[in-house]
């Protein structure tokens, strides 16, 4: 089998140098060492975003890289490298076909949980740009934005390529056959400071994967209105690809001593070829990690954004889930860790360690939303959901709350609301009106 140039793609505040083990990882496996070709790019200058990267990346394939125009390529990517090459991916259909495998290396597909630190000074004295000149001590904010949680980068990304109308990934001729890896430990040593739970130190294993799906809960919609959705799932088109976990690695020993299981599973994945061969490999892959996988917990992330009929962002709400099979008892595991994106605070992501929770005993299932506009001129409300004794009408504090219903979730469209090692966003639709709602309001009148 004829073997495609490789292309290596680094994460935040790294250089092409990071994958050097891999280089000679690969060229102990017989790729020639000519067809392998690292890549730098700028992450802490604090004028660049990752859209420019890709857009340098682009140019670069094109003028520097060693291969001829619009030749086929496979890529390894580590961290931020996969919302690099995801976005490159977005900008032209024909980039999919160019692209024949994608091995992504603890990818942060949908950000770190430390972007949003590395801001600060301290997070720029220990990260940034060392190299006098104009950048001196620059973090990277425009990117580190981007890498932040629930941001509205990953989220729009998510919506082109994984829940758009057509697709990105699977094996099919004209996309990418995609493989995500992530070690199952965090940092030792006084590194571990800034680890977090469910992660590699650096990534969250729920935020890896490629498998993510979208519930859209509609709370504009009138219930009474004939064909009315309330609880819906968006559409699906790409092929799931599922984590797989290296026991003993974290977010920087995958790329400097990754060992020989991976490189083999590596090494593998860049020979498939088929539709067959991919549910073959998924097959082997899962069960040669399984013993990594069963020695960590299972978690899930969720990243809401709740939003008014015209898609404006409502910035001040909160949402709670409860169950309903034995009284109204809340599922306080659910917010315990959230950040709020600083762009847009109606952005916000869950991590859930469903080990917390009995998930797979939960029949009945609500969620609650207290929104408020901070002013008593505008107001949000939902349709026959509201607080027993409470109208919209009679929220002169412009506060609301509401519940819904979404047991139906799994019976009406098979998409289970906990599911482990995944990312599921959650778009929240709300009416935002002028108060009252009846008589005379104080926004307009004659």
């Amino acid at each position: 089998m004829q073997r495609n140039p490789i292309v290596l793609v680094h994460g935040y505040s790294d250089d092409g140098a990071a994958f050097r083990q891999w280089e000679r990882i690969l060229e102990q496996r017989g790729y020639d060492v000519g067809m392998v070709h690292a890549c730098s790019y700028r992450s802490l200058t604090n004028e660049v975003t990752i859209k420019d990267i890709a857009e340098g990346f682009d140019r670069a394939l094109r003028i520097r890289s060693g291969l001829s125009e619009d030749q086929a390529f496979d890529a390894i990517v580590h961290s931020t490298g996969m919302l690099v090459v995801r976005a490159w991916l977005t900008a032209y259909a024909g980039r999919r076909e160019r692209l024949r495998h994608l091995i992504g290396l603890a990818p942060a597909t949908f950000g770190s949980p430390l972007a949003h630190k590395g801001r600060s000074w301290l997070g720029a004295l220990f990260k940034g740009n060392r190299h006098l000149g104009p950048d001196f001590l620059e973090a990277g904010d425009k990117v580190l934005d981007g890498l932040e949680l629930a941001s509205r980068f990953t989220w729009d990304l998510a919506h082109l390529d994984l829940l758009g109308d057509e697709t990105f990934y699977g094996p099919t001729r004209r996309t990418p056959y995609v493989f995500i890896f992530c070690g199952n430990r965090s940092y030792g040593g006084l590194r571990q400071l800034v680890n977090e739970p469910g992660s590699d130190g650096t990534v969250r294993w729920a935020s890896c994967p490629l498998n993510t799906r979208k519930i859209i809960l509609d709370l504009t919609s009138d219930p009474g209105r004939e064909g009315a959705r309330r609880v819906s799932v968006a559409d699906w088109k790409n092929t799931d690809i599922p984590l797989m976990l290296v026991d003993g690695k974290n977010h920087g020993t995958i790329l400097s001593d990754p060992g020989d299981d991976l490189a083999e599973l590596v090494d593998d994945a860049l020979q498939v070829s088929s539709a067959a061969g991919f549910t073959e490999w998924i097959a082997d892959a899962t069960k040669k990690t399984r013993a990594a996988r069963d020695r960590i917990d299972e978690w899930q992330q969720f990243v809401v954004r709740v939003v008014d009929e015209r898609g404006d962002p409502v910035p001040d709400y909160n949402i709670q889930l409860f169950r309903r099979d034995t009284g109204n008892s809340g599922i306080r595991q659910f917010d315990v860790d959230v950040h709020t994106y600083r762009g847009d605070s109606s952005l916000r992501c869950f991590h859930v360690r469903l080990a917390d929770l009995d998930y797979r005993k939960l029949p009945r299932l609500w969620i609650r939303v207290i929104a408020s506009s901070g002013s008593q001129l505008v107001g949000y409300s939902g349709f026959g959901s509201a607080k027993a004794g409470e109208s919209a009408t009679a929220a002169r504090d412009a506060k609301w709350d509401g519940s819904l219903d979404i047991s139906s979730l799994t019976d009406d469209t098979g998409i289970e609301f906990f599911y482990p090692f995944t990312t599921t966003l959650i778009e929240l639709r709300l009416n935002r009106e002028p108060l009252p709602l009846t008589g005379k309001n104080e926004v307009c009148w004659f």
